[in-house]
């Protein structure tokens, strides 16, 4: 959810998400019920956001630019298109917050020729962030600033501490943990592969030639 203190900083990030999302659903011949369908998404949540009216969470954002094949970035850039652009962290959207201060903040993003996320992210002491599959092909790098993470993958725990670095495929259900008593923080880049994602079918269908 977008968790900005600004309030004019949180109207002006669901305002560009409505817009969006409207416009990649209708340039695609889209319906409401199609897009919820492809993303997993409620239709009464996509009337909700195309209409600017919720905040939605980090995974409903990651379903709706999954189903788009684009990032999440994609869905939170200003309308204006710029060959440079340099954001200071305290601008950048911050889309998760946890319940003892930890934050999810999306640095940046790419959309072409790849598409590629730049996350921080701070877990405070017993504070969790679960994220269902990504889109098939999906890569997270994490790379430990302070603190010992615990990455669940498959089930499966693994402690990454200061210095470290882990890279798995996200394209399955995975957590990120702070077991321990000081901060966590991290930075994780994301890389996709490109094209639309349709949750209904059980693997992304061949692109065209």
């Amino acid at each position: 959810m977008l968790t900005d203190t600004g309030s004019t900083r949180v109207e002006a990030v669901t305002a560009a998400v409505a817009q969006h999302v409207r416009e990649l659903r209708t340039g695609r011949g889209w319906s409401l019920d199609e897009l919820a369908g492809r993303s997993g998404v409620s239709k009464g949540m996509v009337v909700q956001i195309e209409g600017a009216r919720t905040n939605p969470s980090v995974g409903t954002l990651c379903r709706l630019a999954d189903a788009f094949g684009v990032t999440v970035a994609r869905l939170l850039e200003p309308a204006a298109d710029r060959a440079v652009r340099i954001t200071r962290a305290e601008e950048a959207p911050l889309l998760w917050r946890g319940e003892r201060g930890g934050v999810g903040r999306l640095l940046g993003g790419l959309n072409d020729p790849n598409f590629v996320e730049l996350w921080e992210w701070r877990l405070k002491p017993g504070e969790r962030h679960g994220s269902a599959d990504h889109a098939p092909g999906t890569r997270e790098l994490l790379h430990i600033l302070t603190g010992t993470a615990i990455v669940t993958v498959d089930g499966v725990d693994h402690a990454v501490t200061t210095g470290e670095t882990i890279e798995f495929r996200a394209d399955r259900g995975h957590t990120y943990r702070n077991d321990g008593d000081e901060d966590v923080r991290l930075t994780m880049v994301v890389v996709m592969p490109s094209g639309e994602w349709d949750r209904r079918v059980a693997a992304r269908p061949e692109r065209p030639a």
